[in-house]
């Protein structure tokens, strides 16, 4: 099965399924609830110290599959020899504003000068908690190739990437990594823009990493749709599907799953393990910051699903079901 471009309406890039992304006529009533909110949204105690021991790295992961959770959507990925890097974030703020919003429930654990050399770096859209104007700046000098949604490429190339290695994509385009590892964009169910007037004006996306010996999927963001049957049936099974549970409130259904339609997304795919992501870093909705994660432990539960739940900033290898509990201790 091959997957269609996305479409566009003008400027605008279109999602695959009619969405609801929660626009200015939901501006008033998301205010309401955030003002009335009650729930732990930002933890009362500070969650870590979490700190990556970096000589790991000097050390392929025997399995062949390892990944450092950064936080939120940022991954270290290290497949077959492969190092990539996820929707890096690392500022304090996921915000325009280095003194107002969303801030970081912990510090980064590895710092970007400890990062181990990079293969590449991949951006699925534009969004704030996701595209980091101070990590790009601190990748400005260096020869990584980078590969992004259609669009996205212009901001990385403003603060200094060279054009030369930025690779945009758009839904059904694969490009090689290296010889052995493959990087196919597939639709998502989301929307862009880091301002009011460029809306959806920049691709979003979801992507498939293979190589010869491990398949797994990066969800990004992204709301329930059919589509994820789709992509299981072209690309599946997968190894290890890494799908966001968090920021999800009742106003904007549409465009973040949460942890129960994000299981039955993992089902659709066809995964084997699922790793929770967007949750526990950044107060993005109004719920307790741990709701995603005990939700989804009752979810998966019911569903049979097995978890890798990593501790943030430590490398691990994906050998089968793990639940590390670091939220609880």
């Amino acid at each position: 099965m091959s997957f269609e471009h996305a479409h566009k309406d003008g400027r605008k890039y279109l999602n695959p399924i009619p969405t609801d992304e929660a626009g200015f006529d939901k501006m008033i009533p998301i205010l309401r609830e955030y003002i009335n909110n009650s729930a732990e949204n930002t933890p009362k105690q500070t969650l870590g110290l979490f700190k990556t021991d970096t000589s790991v790295y000097k050390k392929d992961p025997a399995s062949g599959l390892r990944i450092t959770w950064i936080g939120h959507s940022s991954l270290l990925i290290e497949i077959d020899g492969v190092r990539i890097l996820t929707d890096p974030v690392w500022s304090e703020r996921a915000s325009f504003l280095s003194f107002m919003g969303p801030k970081r429930f912990f510090e980064a654990p590895l710092p970007l000068n400890e990062l181990p050399p990079l293969d590449a770096v991949l951006i699925s859209h534009d969004h704030y908690d996701h595209l980091d104007k101070n990590v790009i700046k601190f990748f400005a000098d260096k020869t990584i190739p980078f590969f992004c949604s259609k669009g996205v490429g212009n901001y990385l190339e403003k603060w200094g990437i060279a054009r030369k290695y930025i690779s945009e994509l758009d839904w059904g385009d694969s490009k090689m990594i290296t010889q052995d590892c493959v990087l196919t964009s597939t639709p998502a169910r989301h929307f862009s823009g880091r301002g009011i007037v460029n809306r959806n004006e920049t691709l979003w996306a979801s992507f498939v990493i293979k190589t010869s010996n491990h398949n797994i999927f990066f969800g990004a963001d992204s709301g329930w749709f059919p589509g994820f049957k789709d992509i299981g049936d072209a690309f599946g099974p997968f190894d290890l599907t890494m799908l966001e549970i968090g920021a999800y409130g009742k106003y904007w259904p549409d465009i973040h799953m949460g942890p129960d339609h994000a299981s039955n997304a993992h089902l659709a795919l066809k995964g084997k393990l699922m790793m929770p992501i967007h949750w526990g870093t950044f107060n993005l909705a109004p719920h307790a910051w741990y709701e995603p994660i005990e939700r989804l432990l009752q979810y998966t539960k019911e569903k049979k699903i097995d978890l890798f739940i990593p501790e943030p900033g430590k490398p691990t290898e994906v050998k089968g079901p793990l639940n590390s509990g670091w939220w609880v201790k």
